[in-house]
């Protein structure tokens, strides 16, 4: 456990844990061990599934910004903070400088290299509080960004993550001697670039967390093919590939199987890419109560959903095989 003092936001961007961690009125608690929906739902907050990924490049990961958040803009509950890799994207000093204590910001620039950064695992409530912040619309959009590749830590890769980039000159990458100046060394005076480098879409409006990430992992009864596909089928786009997670299925013995994520022999399946988050609403109803959807790693480094089985273990008979799907695709 630490405390918020242990990572001061002065001088700017503030310490940040080099773990991920859950944050709580000025507390932080390191991940390694916790049980973090668990830990959501005892304080009566929305678990991981609820929320969206944003990438953390400059201030907001660090724990006393998040409480800045709070007392300032009126974020409330706990924030989820994982650290991540960045490949091809930077945090850079921006040509403007920040109204509330005139010091330069950051920015995010498409550059070759590695950085670590975070992730902040947000509700679309607490989105609005890092929008007011960011000045959203004005001094950034909120988009998916489609250049580079950022990674989890603890595995997953997020495609198109959502992150503020800048949208006015003031928020335009400082160049210096004609090149962007990274955040880990010294600003120094220059000229405002023309352009990031990034390639993105803004959003409109606030984010949905069932839209990310936008595939399923499928293993029993949605597969293509097998008997509940028609649930999903009309709902996706592009033609289902097949995939692996980590884990253990298990027989129910009621026509249907169930997947533990983790330790076992692995799971084979299908990764089908949904055509809107909308889709979800109909396999959530079809799965009922004795699974739990939630964003899992594939083999592959994938990031998706998959629904995990919650429901009594007593009588499960692990499988040596995967669960048929009769696909004509194989």
């Amino acid at each position: 456990m630490f405390v918020d003092a242990d990572y001061p936001a002065l001088p700017y961007p503030g310490g940040c844990p080099p773990f991920s961690y859950v944050h709580d009125e000025g507390t932080g608690w390191p991940l390694d061990g916790l049980d973090v929906d668990r830990w959501l739902r005892d304080r009566g907050a929305p678990v991981q599934a609820e929320r969206v990924p944003v990438l953390a490049y400059g201030s907001n990961a660090c724990p006393s910004k998040l409480s800045w958040l709070r007392s300032e803009l009126g974020m409330s509950g706990p924030v989820v903070v994982l650290r991540a890799k960045c490949t091809g994207l930077a945090a850079v000093w921006a040509a403007g400088l920040r109204s509330v204590d005139s010091s330069r910001p950051v920015v995010l620039a498409a550059l070759p290299g590695v950085e670590e950064h975070a992730v902040l695992l947000v509700t679309p409530e607490q989105v609005r509080a890092l929008d007011a912040c960011e000045g959203r619309g004005t001094r950034h959009h909120l988009a998916f960004v489609r250049t580079g590749e950022v990674t989890l830590a603890a595995g997953g890769r997020l495609d198109g993550v959502l992150a503020y980039v800048g949208a006015t000159e003031s928020r335009r990458p400082l160049l210096v001697d004609g090149a962007m100046v990274r955040s880990l060394e010294p600003p120094r005076p220059g000229v405002a670039g023309s352009s990031d480098g990034l390639v993105y879409d803004v959003l409109a409006g606030d984010p949905v967390p069932d839209a990310y990430p936008g595939s399923l992992f499928v293993y029993g009864t949605l597969q293509p093919g097998a008997s509940a596909w028609d649930v999903l089928a009309g709902g996706t786009v592009g033609t289902p590939r097949r995939a692996r997670i980590a884990g253990t299925l298990f027989d129910t013995g009621r026509g249907y199987p169930a997947l533990t994520i983790g330790a076992g022999p692995g799971v084979d399946g299908w990764l089908v890419e949904l055509a809107g988050p909308q889709v979800l609403a109909a396999a959530d109803a079809y799965e009922g109560g004795e699974y739990s959807r939630v964003r899992a790693v594939l083999d592959d480094g994938t990031l998706c959903w998959t629904y995990v089985w919650i429901g009594p273990h007593a009588g499960l008979v692990p499988m040596a095989a995967a669960w048929p799907s009769g696909s004509p695709m194989g």
